[in-house]
C-alpha cells in the first residue's frame, strides 16, 4: 500500500506526459471517465463495514468538526483563492468543485502512514462521501451559481449514480460475500489509482492546446488550496485542544479531496478546462500527503 502511494504521483505524471505528447491515444477514452470513477468508488465500498459508520456515534463531536472543515473550509478556500488569483470563470468553477467534493480515498492510506487515527479517517471519508450527494451540488451553486449555470438536480442524480450506488454496492458485496472477495480486496487500491491516473491523462489530452497557458495558474491555485487545507485542518483542531493524532487525521482528511469526482462533474457540466484543477489536485495532494506522512511517521503523537 505504501508503494502504491509513492508510485501514484510518478505514474500520474508519466502518463500525463504521454497523454500530452500523444493525445490521440486517450481522447477516445473520454466517455469512460464516469465509469472509471465508479470503479474507484466500488473499490472504496468493498473495504467498508457497518462499523465504519457506527463509529460516528462514538465520537460525534470530532466527526462533526471534520465535516465542517471538509464542507466549509475547503470550498471557502477555493473561492478565496480563485478571487485572489483572478482565475478565469471555468477554472474557478473547477477549483470550487474540488473544494466542495468529499474526502479522497487515498487519505485513509496516508493517515495510516502518518500514524494518524485510521478508524476516524475511514469514518470521515465515508460520511463526507454520503453527504456529498447534497453538499457538493449545493456548495458549487452557492459559490459560483450566480456566474455560471449549476444544474443542481442533475448533479445530485449523477453523484448518486457515480458515488453512492457503487459505494453501496461495494458495501453489500463486502457484507454478503466478503470472504469470497477477500483475496481480491488488496487489488482494489492499485486498480483505483490506475483508474484515477487514466482520468488525469484523459483530461490532459483534451486540454493539450491550452495547457501551456493554464498550467502555472492552475498549479499555483491547487498548491495553495491543498496547503491551506492541510494547515487549517491541523491548526483549527489544535487550537480547540485536540491531541496531535486527531489533528493529523483531520488535516489529511481536510486537505485530500475526491478530486476524481470534481473532474467527472466539471467535465460533464462545465468544460474540459474546468476539470484541470481536479486533475492536478489528484497528482499534487498525493505528493504532499506522502511527504507529510513521511515527516509525521517519524514523530510521536504527543502534544
Amino acid at each position: 500500500m505504501k508503494r502504491h502511494i509513492v508510485l501514484f504521483p510518478l505514474g500520474a505524471v508519466l502518463l500525463s506526459w504521454v497523454a500530452f505528447c500523444f493525445p490521440e491515444l486517450f481522447l477516445p477514452l473520454a466517455p469512460s471517465i464516469v465509469l472509471l470513477l465508479g470503479l474507484v468508488m466500488f473499490g472504496m465500498g468493498i473495504t467498508l463495514t457497518a462499523n465504519d459508520f457506527l463509529f460516528v456515534f462514538k465520537r460525534p463531536q470530532i466527526i462533526f468538526l471534520g465535516l465542517l472543515l471538509q464542507f466549509i473550509l475547503m470550498p471557502l478556500l477555493a473561492w478565496v483563492i480563485s478571487m485572489t488569483l483572478g482565475l478565469p470563470l471555468l477554472l474557478s468553477a473547477g477549483l470550487i468543485l474540488v473544494g466542495a467534493s468529499p474526502g479522497g480515498t487515498a487519505s485513509n492510506v496516508i493517515c495510516y502512514l502518518a500514524r494518524g487515527d485510521v478508524a476516524l479517517s475511514i469514518t470521515l471519508t465515508s460520511c463526507s462521501t454520503l453527504l456529498a450527494v447534497i453538499m457538493t451540488p449545493f456548495l458549487t451553486w452557492l459559490y459560483i451559481g450566480q456566474e455560471i449555470d449549476v444544474p443542481l438536480v442533475q448533479m445530485f442524480l449523477d453523484i448518486v449514480k457515480v458515488i453512492i450506488a457503487p459505494v453501496v454496492l461495494g458495501v453489500m458485496v463486502n457484507y454478503f460475500a466478503g470472504e469470497k472477495f477477500s483475496r481480491f480486496k488488496q487489488l482494489f487500491p492499485a486498480m483505483s489509482m490506475l483508474a484515477i491516473m487514466l482520468i488525469i491523462a484523459i483530461i490532459v489530452a483534451i486540454n493539450k492546446p491550452q495547457l501551456a497557458q493554464l498550467i502555472f495558474p492552475v498549479f499555483l491555485a491547487v498548491f495553495l488550496h491543498n496547503s491551506l487545507g492541510l494547515l487549517g485542518g491541523y491548526w483549527i483542531p489544535k487550537l480547540l485542544g485536540l491531541d496531535k493524532k486527531i489533528c493529523k487525521t483531520l488535516a489529511i482528511e481536510t486537505g485530500m479531496q475526491n478530486s476524481g469526482l470534481a473532474v467527472a462533474l466539471a467535465g460533464k457540466y462545465f468544460s474540459a478546462v474546468a476539470a484541470l484543477p481536479g486533475a492536478l489536485f489528484s497528482i499534487w495532494h498525493n505528493i504532499s500527503g506522502a511527504i507529510l506522512a513521511g515527516v509525521w511517521s517519524k514523530q510521536g503523537n504527543n502534544n
